[in-house]
């Protein structure tokens, strides 16, 4: 039977490997891993900045142009793949998930910002030219360190890389609320790792109160607060989004997929499926199959 989509680990790609960071330019690196162009998750952080190129990337199933300037951040469990209509180029970094933690005394840092947010409509922008070129420097300056053994060479990396996050931050339309205060940020994150680990078996906004030591009501208005979104709609939106995960591993059958989420009836999961995405499993199947791929 085939596997479901492959994960790899920032030690996958040992000969670029420096203290927990991959950093390339991206023409090199695709035609070298030419395995990636089709679904897989990674177990680190990435991010791509095209400047040259055409095509589509999807990240959680959903569609973005690959355009010149522009760029797009993952998180580590995330889906995505690559499908280019001409030859791209740019820059790759993809870094571990404790990169920062020594550099930084707030390990939790990453979080703060939207373009780490694991909402993939919240990861690609569009940049300006003038910030283009800023990046693309710093960017360059990455790739100089690399190849050097100069002192502070990884120090400087990071504070070039929190340089690009920051100014991508600034652009970027989808911003965090700054008002919400640091604790119920917390709460959100806790919430969001909680969706991850428990989806199949907790479906309820009360479930994960309960967890979290506060109430339903508490719950839903502070994800409101910060996303936009009830608790009820991220939970269901992160059992839609695993499906989809199964649904693209062809040798999977639609009621194997229903059991492993824990539906009890496999009817009823087509149902849910097709109340919130407006096609079955099997059409949603068959139309994302070929852009993934498998």
């Amino acid at each position: 039977m085939r596997s479901e989509i492959p994960v790899y680990d920032i030690n996958n790609f040992r000969a670029y490997k420096t203290q927990g960071i991959v950093a390339s330019r991206f023409g090199h690196y695709a035609s070298t891993h030419a395995h990636l162009h089709s679904a897989h998750r990674h177990s680190f952080y990435h991010l791509v900045f095209f400047t040259k190129g055409t095509g589509h990337h999807h990240i959680d199933f959903k569609q973005f142009k690959v355009t010149p300037d522009s760029i797009y951040f993952m998180i580590p469990g995330q889906v995505h793949s690559w499908s280019f209509a001409s030859e791209p180029d740019g820059y790759i970094i993809n870094f571990s998930i404790d990169y920062f933690n020594q550099f930084l005394s707030n390990s939790n840092y990453l979080q703060g910002f939207s373009v780490f947010s694991g909402i993939a409509d919240q990861q690609v922008m569009e940049i300006p030219a003038h910030t283009a070129a800023e990046l693309s420097a710093h960017f360059e300056e990455i790739l100089k360190e690399g190849m050097g053994k100069r002192p502070f060479a990884d120090d400087l990396v990071r504070t070039l890389l929190l340089q690009i996050f920051i100014k991508a931050e600034r652009l970027n339309g989808h911003k965090i609320d700054a008002s919400a205060s640091s604790y119920n940020h917390t709460i959100f994150r806790n919430f969001q790792k909680l969706i991850a680990e428990h989806y199949r078996t907790l479906k309820l906004p009360k479930d994960y109160a309960e967890l979290l030591y506060i109430t339903p009501n508490h719950l839903n208005a502070l994800c409101k607060d910060i996303i936009g979104l009830s608790a009820g709609e991220l939970i269901r939106e992160h059992i839609i989004l695993e499906a989809k995960r199964l649904l693209i591993n062809r040798d999977m059958s639609i009621a194997d997929i229903a059991d492993k989420l824990n539906f009890n009836d496999h009817s009823y999961f087509i149902k849910f499926f097709k109340k919130h995405e407006g096609v079955t499993p099997e059409k949603f199947r068959k139309s994302n199959i070929q852009h993934h791929g498998k």
